[in-house]
Formats: C-alpha cells, sequence, structure tokens
C-alpha cells in the first residue's frame, strides 16, 4: 500500500465507523465528509471506490438492528443444516477451504524444516502480507504495519525458512478475498486442538450471516467457553478465509476486530449487500 493508498484506507475506515457509531441519527454524506476532512463529492468518490457500495446502503446492512435480527432469524435454520450436514449456496466458502492441522511435532519445533513462501500483495481492503507452505495458506494479515507483520509470521514460525517468493497458492488466496473460492484452497496452520476447533465452526458461517461468540462457543461443544471462543478468534492466523470478521457480540454490536474495525464492517457491509 502506498502512502497515498494508506491516507486514503484510513480516511474511509474513519468514515465508516463515523457512520456506523451514529448510525441512530442518519447523518448526512456533508456529515461524514466533515468528519474525515473532506468534501462530500471526494469522500463519495472514495468510497464507492473502496468499498464498492455508497455509505448510506453500506450501514443499511451492518446496522446494529440488522445485525440482530439476521441472529435472530438464522440461528435455528442454520442450526438445524449444520447438524443435518446440509449446505446452501452461501456455503461456497466452507465447501471450499480446508483446514489442515500442522502436526505435533511441526506445531512444537516451530516450524523446523518448512519452507514458507510469502509476499506482500494489494487486496481491495489494504496491503495484506500472505505465506504458504507446501501444503496450504498458513498466514493472512492486513498489512498497515507490513514490518510488524513479517515479524508476527517469524514468530509464529521461529525455526522455517522463509522466503520472499510469491506462489499459485498465494494467487488463489488473494483472489478469494475479492469473491468465494471456486476451486479447493487448503490452509495448513498452526493451533491447539481448540483453536482449530474453533477456527472449523468459523469456516461454517455462510458468506452474509453472521454469530455471536456464546453461539459459536455452543456449536463447538463448550457453551461455557466464550471468552475462551473469543481469543481463539482473535488469534486466527488466516484474515477473511478463516472469517472471523462474521463473529459480532450478541447484542448486535461489531465489537473489535485486530485488523481495524472500520476494516470489518466494510467486510460484512459488502458480504451483506451481495448476500
Amino acid at each position: 500500500m502506498t502512502p497515498a493508498e494508506q491516507i486514503q484506507f484510513t480516511r474511509i475506515a474513519a468514515a465508516i465507523e463515523f457512520l456506523y457509531d451514529h448510525h441512530r441519527e442518519q447523518p448526512d454524506l456533508a456529515a461524514v465528509a466533515a468528519h474525515v476532512h473532506l468534501s462530500p463529492q471526494h469522500l463519495q468518490r472514495q468510497f464507492q471506490q473502496w468499498a464498492g457500495i455508497s455509505p448510506k446502503k453500506m450501514l443499511q446492512h451492518i446496522s446494529i438492528e440488522n445485525a440482530k435480527r439476521i441472529l435472530h432469524a438464522q440461528g435455528s435454520v442454520q442450526d438445524a443444516a449444520l447438524a443435518s450436514g446440509l449446505s446452501g449456496t452461501g456455503r461456497l466458502h466452507d465447501l471450499f477451504t480446508t483446514i489442515e492441522g500442522m502436526t505435533p511435532g511441526e506445531y512444537k519445533n516451530g516450524g523446523a524444516g518448512l519452507q514458507i513462501d510469502w509476499q506482500l500483495a494489494a487486496s481491495p481492503y489494504g496491503s495484506v502480507l500472505v505465506a504458504n507452505t507446501g501444503k496450504g495458506i498458513c498466514f493472512l494479515s492486513f498489512a498497515d504495519d507490513p514490518a510488524a507483520e513479517r515479524a508476527r509470521l517469524q514468530a509464529l514460525f521461529p525455526n522455517a525458512k522463509l522466503r520472499n517468493a510469491a506462489s499459485q497458492m498465494q494467487a488463489q488466496a488473494l483472489h478469494a478475498l475479492q469473491q468465494p473460492p471456486q476451486q479447493p484452497l487448503a490452509l495448513h496452520i498452526k493451533g491447539t486442538p481448540f483453536q482449530l476447533k474453533v477456527w472449523q465452526a468459523l469456516l461454517n458461517i455462510p458468506r452474509g450471516q453472521l454469530a455471536d461468540y456464546g453461539t459459536l462457543a455452543a456449536r463447538i461443544g463448550h457453551p461455557k467457553a466464550c471468552r475462551a471462543v473469543g481469543t481463539a478468534v482473535g488469534s486466527n492466523p488466516v484474515a477473511v478465509l478463516i472469517p472471523c470478521h462474521r463473529v459480532i457480540r450478541q447484542t448486535g454490536m461489531v465489537g473489535g476486530y485486530r485488523w481495524h474495525r472500520g476494516r470489518k464492517i466494510a467486510l460484512l457491509g459488502k458480504e451483506l449487500e451481495s448476500a
């Protein structure tokens, strides 16, 4: 992401958060533009370019009231579908994304013997650092601070050989940031058995739908482990492909997001728009 693109992202993310936080007041375009120090025309153009939909349209989809309606309406239907093993057209994401946990040996030795290829790349939501082993994508993170994300990758696999090189797996992952994958996309990730169970459950939240932490905890058989589930969600090493952005609070509030709350709202708004 160039310095100019970083400034644009920061402004649009701030506009999205302002709209979300003040949606009950229905602020007009001029008020939002004033908040981010842009002209209304400039904001409208940049917002549409970056988010793909208009400011008001996005907030219609991700308002707290709408989120509550989705959570309430989908709960029993989605649980029944999961229990019966049925999948609808909105389930392309988890049908085509598979998780393979690293072996206990790979987990314990910090990736010794693994070669990990990585690259910084552009995406509709800002720069990302994406990396893969020979088996699948092992890391995908929004890289507002590329050096920090590179350090996180190294800390996750301290004994692996890291090589700055693009790959076909990375290209597939980057394409999946724009639309659901149409071919199998493998993930090869490092996590505890509990984390892997939570991350697998995240894949079962269809595009355009939401889940709260309590529901997610119940689905993995640990209904009282909401806090632990929240920690596992926050430790997700593969942004978007493992859709932790689809988890919100039971109140309908979006809640936090490791990669910026404005980005989470943008991801949800676009998914709900196309659902």
